[in-house]
């Protein structure tokens, strides 16, 4: 089952539209909501443009089309093929209704009157038998567009860690580059005084012979 949906624009992770949950749908899904922030946080040019995320009973479902990310939070049993065809008349009507303006907006749900479609368009995903029959009748599932055996699947958790993995690991790549640089000076500085300790008496001898020889013959 179809439990929520978010919309958010892929660049900065701005929200732009969200469906309207009952109260105990936001209670059961808080940490869900959380984790796909931190998801929306973690999308860049290089994410994949249709991924499913396992996270415990519920995997989150996404797809990237022109710089937006629709999400959906779906139970783990919904079949992946119905979520995306789902995801993916979300991102039709979203771009006939709103698309010039995605880039232009400046403050969070500037759409939000796309929760109407959004809350009719999940009612006939809501049980599997009648999303399957009302898709085949309006040939919402196209096998060749919504071939999911193609889309990547992550695990939440890894996905998590990974994450903060590459922000710990771009954390001391910093800290070694400066670390280097700082060990870098601390040689040059040991290397300049051992020279001056190498030469600093033949200096100091060429220098008071060349005041004897000015004293002594000027």
């Amino acid at each position: 089952m179809v439990k929520s949906t978010l919309v958010v624009r892929a660049s900065d992770a701005l929200p732009l539209a969200a469906s309207v949950d009952d109260e105990q749908t936001e209670q059961s899904l808080q940490e869900h909501k959380q984790q796909a922030k931190l998801v929306f946080r973690r999308i860049n040019p290089n994410s994949e443009p249709q991924c499913s995320i396992e996270s415990g009973p519920y995997t989150l479902h996404y797809i990237i089309v022109d710089n937006v990310v629709f999400m959906t939070i779906a139970e783990k049993s919904y079949p992946r093929k119905l979520a995306f065809s789902y995801l993916d008349e979300l991102s039709k009507e979203f771009a006939n209704s709103y698309g010039p303006k995605v880039e232009t907006a400046r403050k969070p749900y500037a759409f939000v009157g796309f929760d109407t479609f959004m809350s009719k368009t999940a009612r006939l995903y809501q049980d599997t038998r009648t999303a399957s029959a009302a898709s085949s009748n309006l040939d919402r599932l196209n096998d060749d567009l919504q071939d999911v055996t193609r889309i990547m699947t992550k695990n939440m958790e890894e996905l998590l860690w990974r994450g903060d993995s590459l922000d710990k690991m771009s954390h001391l790549s910093s800290s070694l580059r400066a670390d280097s640089e700082k060990y870098r000076r601390a040689a040059r500085n040991i290397n300049f005084n051992a020279m001056l300790r190498q030469y600093a008496p033949m200096i100091a001898i060429a220098f008071f012979l060349l005041i004897f020889i000015y004293w002594r013959f000027l």
